[in-house]
């Protein structure tokens, strides 16, 4: 197969390639058919559209999306090997418009010469700004070159519009724990591509390995010949002990700029609002742990104390715009504590959104309708001749009322007897519900 650079076109500094023998494992180990693949279920089962395309040697322009060591790059080179296709390889981090015209011109001599496709995968394509994006878009289109396009970021989020609609998006999923099992255990029996000689590898060892690499072939494997090699010069087996070092810590897949970004945030929200405090406090140690920025969790429980618990719990706001300021005032890694001390109280907070409720009830009423004036007694009154036009007359002083309520339409005309207020019966709201209970009862307007 053929690799972008290696013909025409002005090429970036070669790498020398690194003999297979000697490159890292999960490179020796990547499979060569898909039968040999692990995981991706969903989309490459018997008779599904995917399988069914690779399989007839027909590729279609697609953008693989997933996490890190989930079979991307695997997959884009089947395709290529089944279809005989020429397989162009880049990454967007260091590839311009020139390389991908110069792609392009080699893709054309190659259909005008022998008819062959061009496969050209392109990692981390959410790296390609709009014009390097265009700029593949009439060979797409063409159907010159198929494009596989990998990436760990949302497609719909950071690709054309125009690259998206002309692409099928499969979405990868992390491998599961046995999935890596199966491949650590192949790595340990291919006496070819994966460990040769390989001392004694416990199987609790193994399965340590597989649950703690979060998803990913390539973090799996890495760890498995770290453990190997250091069991060798020890002389030792492979055992937990032995497996956790090469580990060291799991990894943690999280981007605070990307993808992940969003659904952390929004699982932790759902949670909270749920009332499940430990999958709140866990969805929080995530996003800590990846990095994410503690200002933007502390505003999103500001708006959560008022979106989610309002008036069910008015303190619930306070907490959450201290806990803003502590933030502010300690930074990491103490913040952490405020942070936590939040979330505990916001997820079991009683919640209720009938602010958030009356406030959209409001506003459709008023796109339906129009803003309606206040009647005259309520406008200002605060300047010269506003007495000559009437505003600010007959205004009533609640103090000066009995109860402090003053029985006086307060609304527009047009807009008395609407009800955009419905309290819930959870927390400190049940007694505002008696109390606004009281007072329309009494007809003092509202």
């Amino acid at each position: 197969m053929q690799r972008l650079f290696e013909s025409g076109g002005e090429a970036p500094q070669r790498r020398t390639p690194v003999p297979e023998a000697e490159a890292p494992l999960a490179v020796r180990m990547r499979p060569r058919d898909l039968d040999e693949l692990v995981g991706q279920g969903h989309l490459l089962a018997a008779g599904s559209a995917l399988r069914a395309a690779i399989e007839a040697g027909q590729p279609h322009s697609a953008i693989f999306y997933g996490p890190p060591g989930s079979g991307k790059t695997t997959l884009a080179r089947i395709v290529a090997e089944r279809a005989r296709g020429a397989f162009e390889e880049a990454s967007a981090v260091n590839a311009g418009r020139a390389e991908v015209r110069a792609m392009i011109e080699r893709a054309s001599e190659r259909r005008r010469a022998s008819n062959q496709p061009t496969i050209f995968f392109l990692d981390e394509i959410h790296r390609f700004n709009k014009a390097q994006q265009d700029a593949l878009l009439p060979a797409v289109e063409e159907g010159l070159v198929v494009l596989i396009g990998a990436t760990t970021e949302n497609p719909y989020f950071e690709v054309n519009s125009a690259l998206i609609s002309r692409s099928q998006i499969y979405e990868f999923r992390p491998l599961e724990a046995a999935d890596l099992a199966e491949l650590i255990r192949r790595s340990l029996a291919d006496l070819e591509r994966g460990i040769a000689d390989p001392p004694a590898v416990a199987d609790d060892s193994i399965e340590l390995i597989a649950a703690r690499a979060g998803g990913d072939a390539r973090t799996a494997l890495a760890a498995l010949e770290r453990a190997v090699e250091t069991a060798r010069a020890t002389g030792a087996e492979v055992d937990v002990a032995l497996a956790e070092d090469a580990l060291q810590r799991k990894a943690l897949l999280y981007d605070k700029g990307g993808d992940l970004h969003y659904d952390y945030i929004s699982a932790w929200i759902k949670a909270t609002r749920g009332s499940d405090v430990d999958a709140a406090l866990y969805y929080l140690a995530v996003m800590l742990e990846g990095g994410e920025e503690p200002r933007f969790i502390a505003r999103r429980m500001v708006i959560f104390a008022s979106e989610d618990i309002g008036n069910a719990d008015p303190q619930a706001l306070v907490v959450a715009t201290a806990t803003g300021a502590a933030v502010d005032r300690v930074g990491l890694p103490e913040c952490k504590l405020n942070l936590a001390h939040a979330a505990v109280y916001l997820a079991l907070a009683p919640k209720s959104n009938a602010s958030m409720k009356g406030l959209s009830a409001a506003t459709a009423h008023i796109r339906e309708h129009g803003a309606q004036p206040p009647p005259p007694y309520l406008q200002d009154a605060h300047y010269a001749g506003a007495k000559e036009l009437g505003r600010g007359e007959g205004y009533v002083y609640p103090h000066d009322e009995p109860g402090g309520v003053a029985d006086q339409r307060l609304a527009p005309e047009e807009v008395q007897g609407e009800r955009f207020y419905s309290p819930t019966d959870r927390g400190f709201e049940s007694e505002l519900a008696q109390r606004l209970e009281r007072l329309r009862n009494k007809g003092s307007g509202s």
